[in-house]
């Protein structure tokens, strides 16, 4: 069994904020993969189904991100699991946005979910780093995070919370490269070499034009004795 936790705040404030990215990755994961509905459990939202062989449950802890430990604590104690069945999905602002790493162990960065995690199961669980660019400044960060996305960021939110879900199974299982790869199918899909003329083919035919070639200046008559030479 896996317990995949995602981390954010509850309520509708803070539903699309950049700190509730784990909170969307969970919820794409429970709809495109069947999961029943959520009910409350483990002082966070709770869903349990299967993502390939693997039994798994998913968990928002309903704490507040600061006290994101308790929960998944409480949750791996009833199912009597270690810190290397979880999973944890959570936003990265060391990560340009769109970007995902995955990582086991090390340290919290300051990231308070993951610091409350550290707290309570140690720092031995998978993690899921999603990344939702930096703001720039380290004092600018609490705003940045708990701001909701803005609309120019719709579409590649939207790829990257499709490919986590094309690869949840792999992720489940613990296959790292085939759920990685899964994700980059969606945020930066292959190009077919068939139909049009790529930019950088195109760039170098205008930077090296074939020669045109020179006009026919001969007169009829010397072109017609051209032709019986």
């Amino acid at each position: 069994m896996k317990l995949i936790v995602g981390l954010g705040n509850p309520g509708t404030k803070y539903a699309r904020t950049r700190h509730n990215i784990g909170f969307m990755a969970l919820d794409r994961i429970a709809e495109d993969h069947g999961f029943p509905a959520w009910r409350g459990k483990f002082q966070g939202a709770v869903s349990e189904g299967r993502l390939g062989s693997e039994r798994v449950v998913l968990l928002k802890p309903e704490t507040y991100m600061n006290n994101s430990g308790q929960s998944v604590q409480a949750a791996m104690r009833f199912y009597k699991l270690e810190p290397e069945d979880v999973i944890v999905l959570h936003d990265e602002i060391d990560l340009g946005p769109g970007k995902l790493r995955c990582k086991t162990g090390g340290g919290h960065a300051g990231h308070n979910g993951l610091r409350s995690l550290h707290a309570h199961i140690g720092p031995e669980y998978h993690r899921v780093r999603l990344g939702v660019g930096h703001p720039g400044h380290k004092d600018a960060v609490p705003g940045y995070v708990l701001n909701d996305f803005p609309k120019a960021d719709a579409e590649w939110l939207d790829d990257l919370l499709r490919g986590i879900s094309d690869g949840a199974p792999d992720l489940a299982g613990a296959d790292w490269a085939r759920f990685m790869n899964a994700v980059s199918q969606r945020t930066a899909p292959s190009r077919s070499g068939t139909g049009t003329r790529s930019g950088a083919a195109t760039a170098a035919k205008k930077a090296n034009p074939e020669p045109e070639e020179a006009p026919d200046t001969r007169s009829p008559l010397q072109r017609l004795m051209e032709r019986f030479r």
